[in-house]
């Protein structure tokens, strides 16, 4: 009887590998890049939640310095979120700190650096979300504004005091973008939270969508595997809002497009 029942949980353990296999093979995984913070590895859940309800597998991709490592992430995963976070430091496209520049935290931009570059090479699609378009920029030659209100004249406010789920402010879309393509040829009201932002854009890129204000709000690449926006559409999508939903779509599409190559 023992054996028996050994057997049977043999073949249900088979049975529930070969489902979970299935699953994954059937979503596009898609890297989640993280942060440290008091001893943890971090990513927001909402941008996990978007992946998930975009139709992505996410898995967050620990914060590494080692070229080796990230090799290895990048061999088993089919795209990448750039998240949120901290200042980016101008020492990596040139210019001097501004009195307003705000924390930077080096071991985060030297990882994400090394992650997008690598990424970038193989031909993984990239989704950067505000830190994620601005250090996505960066990495591809590309400059940032350090502090929006002490160098820009008249800015509108892009640290708002609402909930993420808010759009504070409109953004205009470039006719024939890959934004034109998911959002719609129209201004839509996006969330804010940031007061760095892309300036001079990196070669290969162009802009696809700015704030009244003149702020670059959206870039793609040329050979569209890249792409980021400054605000945040994970705190639309992980509330229930549908709006921003076809920005992940994308990415989790490319991503599956990606892995049918592999």
């Amino acid at each position: 009887m023992k054996r028996t029942l050994n057997i049977f949980a043999l073949l249900a353990a088979l049975t529930l590998c070969t489902v979970s296999s299935s699953y994954a093979q059937k979503k596009p995984i898609i890297g989640v890049s993280s942060f440290v913070e008091s001893g943890s590895v971090r990513a927001g859940t909402t941008y996990i939640n978007s992946v998930r309800r975009a139709g992505g597998l996410p898995v967050v991709i620990p914060l590494t310095k080692s070229e080796e490592e990230i090799d290895a992430y990048l061999n088993q995963i089919d795209g990448i979120i750039l998240i949120g976070g901290e200042d980016i430091s101008p020492l990596y496209f040139g210019a001097e700190p501004s009195l307003y520049l705000g924390e930077v935290v080096p071991d985060r931009d030297e990882y994400v650096i090394i992650l997008i570059k690598k990424a970038v090479a193989k031909g993984i699609p990239l989704l950067g979300i505000c830190r994620g378009v601005q250090v996505l920029n960066v990495a591809m030659g590309g400059t940032l504004i350090q502090d929006i209100p002490s160098e820009i004249q008249n800015p509108i406010q892009h640290r708002q005091n609402g909930p993420r789920n808010y759009g504070s402010h409109t953004i205009k879309i470039e006719k024939g973008s890959l934004m034109a393509k998911l959002l719609g040829e129209k201004d839509v009201a996006v969330n804010s939270f940031h007061h760095q932002a892309v300036k001079d854009v990196a070669p290969g890129y162009k802009v696809t969508a700015t704030a009244k204000d003149g702020i670059i709000e959206a870039i793609e690449s040329q050979d569209g595997k890249s792409y980021g926006v400054q605000f945040h559409p994970e705190g639309f999508v992980s509330s229930g809002d549908k709006t921003f939903l076809p920005i992940f779509q994308h990415l989790v599409k490319l991503a599956a497009e990606y892995a049918a190559k592999k």
